[in-house]
């Protein structure tokens, strides 16, 4: 498939039509901002762009965004890590998804909030693998609601620092 700019996009099922879901595996070049949105689409590509600035006005100077290639299957993401990984955006045919790893410590704050959760967090929550580094919650983010589970999450995780 072919981006507006340019740029040709491989995509899973090989016959050039993207499915939902697929990823940007054109392991020449990290996407730009316009290959992401002509991807993700406009309305995830407004989460995408707000989830990104919010980052950059609350932990400023904290994280150096990594674009990091995944192989075929697992196609481009742009990772947030200082020391540990913060969360990772996915770009998928349509979609916009957020991956953050909750360790031991999150998850524990987590369950004392359990019941403050909106319940489709709770059921990601309860239905994600526990491996030895945390749960990985991968959030859909397509509603500003889910926008600010993301956001809540992330705040859980790791405090923004002192503003000011």
């Amino acid at each position: 498939m072919v981006l507006s700019n340019g740029r040709t996009v491989a995509v899973a099922d090989g016959a050039g039509v993207p499915q939902i879901g697929d990823r940007i595996t054109d392991k020449s070049a990290p996407p730009d901002d316009s290959a992401v949105r002509d991807w993700i689409g406009p309305e995830g590509f407004e989460h995408w762009a707000e989830l990104r600035n919010w980052i950059e006005e609350f932990y400023p100077g904290v994280f150096t965004p990594d674009w990091l290639y995944g192989g075929k299957k697992r196609g481009w993401s742009l990772r947030y890590k200082k020391t540990k990984a913060f969360c990772t955006f996915l770009p998928e045919y349509r979609l916009f998804s957020a991956v953050v790893v909750l360790g031991r410590a999150e998850r524990e704050k987590f369950e004392e909030r359990r019941y403050v959760w909106r319940s489709q967090v709770v059921k990601l929550y309860d239905e994600a693998k526990t491996y030895i580094d945390g749960k990985w919650l991968t959030v859909a983010v397509s509603s500003p609601d889910d926008l600010n589970d993301v956001r809540d999450l992330l705040v859980m995780k790791r405090p923004p620092p002192p503003r000011g």
